[in-house]
């Protein structure tokens, strides 16, 4: 595992936007686990946050791209964070762009906050966590109706390794075959495990037997089946 993915995992657990223990879902499933990006509070912490993001994002899908886009709401300090990264990691300026929940009809107008969209923009989406893929049924269609831009990919912070909406491949796959761009994650659950399962991690032991033992049943009931 990239050192990168080592230090954001246990940056996540630093700053408590990832918790164990059993947690009740927006779909209704009890997790043993749960990511909260919006814990991402202090100066310092975003500015970490986006180099992770910059770090992961130029593997993927390199620097020669025009705008990070960030739905509303908590991709909005993502994407900023993250093209100020870019700036100060790679030298490339990255437009930033969000849309509001509700068009605005007076000064700054319309549904854009930040850069506006133009033909033949190259555009990689950045969100925190994807569980079912059903924020991509908003995103896409904003931006395709903005102008013709081309989607180089998504990039979130947390593959959560779950079913998408139809049930059988990951939410990060699903993404794949519907629109016809990658969908990629700075870390999986899967390395998220790998990395805590009985190792000390700011002085304490985050995944311990029966923690695991939760996961990996959580798994077995909302996980991608393998053939």
């Amino acid at each position: 595992m990239e050192a990168y993915k080592t230090e954001f995992i246990e940056f996540m657990v630093e700053c408590g936007v990832l918790k164990f223990g059993s947690f009740t879902l927006k779909s209704g499933r009890k997790s043993p686990f749960f990511m909260n990006a919006g814990a991402y509070v202090t100066g310092a912490q975003l500015m970490r946050l986006g180099e992770f993001y910059a770090k992961a994002i130029c593997e993927a899908y390199g620097t020669e791209f025009d705008v990070l886009f960030g739905p509303a709401y908590k991709g909005i300090p993502l994407s900023v964070a993250t093209c100020m990264a870019f700036s100060k990691l790679y030298g490339k300026e990255i437009r930033y762009c969000s849309n509001r929940k509700e068009a605005k009809d007076h000064g700054d107008a319309g549904i854009l906050l930040g850069s506006k969209l133009k033909d033949g923009d190259r555009v990689v989406v950045i969100e925190d966590v994807t569980t079912s893929g059903k924020s991509m049924e908003e995103t896409i269609p904003i931006l395709r109706a903005q102008a013709d831009v081309e989607i180089l990919g998504l990039m979130v912070s947390l593959n959560r390794m779950e079913v998408g909406l139809g049930g059988k491949v990951s939410a990060l796959d699903e993404i794949r075959e519907t629109y016809g761009f990658p969908a990629n994650a700075i870390v999986s659950m899967a390395e998220v495990a790998e990395a805590l399962y009985n190792r000390p991690c700011q002085g304490k032991i985050v995944i311990d037997d029966t923690l695991k033992a939760a996961i990996d049943e959580y798994y077995r009931e909302y996980g991608v089946k393998k053939e």
